[in-house]
């Protein structure tokens, strides 16, 4: 890119990804919008240019090439079926994509040859069912799937779920292999990467890291390090130092966010004392 030329990122106005991505955005060193009706964005500073679209829409634009990068679901990506690919998950709005039919009845997938398939994913959901020799007949709907069937104009549905509990409310039981496990992504053309990819990737990642990840500082005698040190390596091993106090050491490492509080319990067992977990609000690895 020229000096004068900016990168254009495409992020959701609204549903389910647009809050978490502006703040995973915000957490990267990034502008973001305060007004909901603003479209349109530019970060001077980091020579970015922001547009809020569709998260349905996203994908279509980066692969049509009207913009450079875009944030939106796995899910939507390829059901677009657009030019574009995925190049980092995110790590939020994880979903899975599941079949649906009245409880009461054991469903397989050899079941949905000839049935109504109702979905908001007929792109996913044909190339599914082709791969796996299935015919069924697709209803596109834009919302409100679980209510198909009860309307009469599906069999089964196939729809994103977090929970199940909206389905269960609608008396449906989910049936057959996942069909897709989604959440937010950063996609772009493979045939057209913008020069600064790897300064936005880099810092994405230190987010995705520092939100995964915690600082754990401890106190411990030099004779009972080795231990300690098993059980929380960090990445390139910890940062040792020593203590006025003859024979001990003070201790630093990242360790992962889950299970913290069981290392913990664990380093004191092995002697250390003075434990501390501090939150990481940014990286790089």
């Amino acid at each position: 890119m020229t000096d004068t030329a900016l990168l254009k990122i495409a992020v959701p106005n609204k549903g389910a990804l647009s809050e978490a991505a502006s703040q995973m955005l915000t957490e990267a060193g990034y502008r973001q919008r305060w007004d909901t009706k603003d479209l349109v964005l530019v970060d001077d500073v980091n020579a970015v240019e922001f547009y809020y679209l569709r998260p349905r829409d996203i994908a279509v634009y980066v692969g049509e090439g009207t913009l450079d990068l875009g944030v939106t679901g796995r899910d939507m990506l390829l059901d677009s079926e657009a030019e574009a690919v995925e190049l980092l998950p995110l790590g939020f709005g994880r979903t899975k994509f599941r079949f649906a039919a009245p409880s009461g009845r054991d469903w397989a997938l050899a079941d949905l040859a000839g049935k109504r398939v109702a979905t908001s994913y007929p792109g996913l959901l044909r190339r599914f069912l082709t791969q796996r020799g299935l015919s069924a007949r697709l209803i596109h709907l834009d919302g409100a799937v679980e209510s198909a069937i009860r309307l009469g104009v599906a069999d089964v549905i196939a729809d994103v779920v977090e929970t199940g509990s909206t389905l269960r409310k609608a008396g449906l039981a989910i049936f057959g292999d996942v069909i897709l496990e989604s959440e937010a992504i950063l996609i772009g053309r493979s045939e057209h990467l913008p020069e600064d990819l790897d300064q936005l990737v880099r810092r994405l990642s230190g987010v995705i890291v520092a939100r995964d990840y915690v600082l754990v500082d401890y106190d411990i005698r030099q004779d009972d390090l080795p231990a300690a040190a098993a059980l929380a390596p960090g990445l390139e091993g910890p940062t040792v130092s020593p203590l006025a106090k003859a024979g001990w050491c003070a201790v630093r490492a990242l360790v992962p966010r889950r299970g913290h509080q069981a290392l913990m319990d664990q380093l004191w067992a092995v002697g250390a004392r003075a434990i501390l977990v501090t939150d990481v609000s940014a990286c790089r690895l």
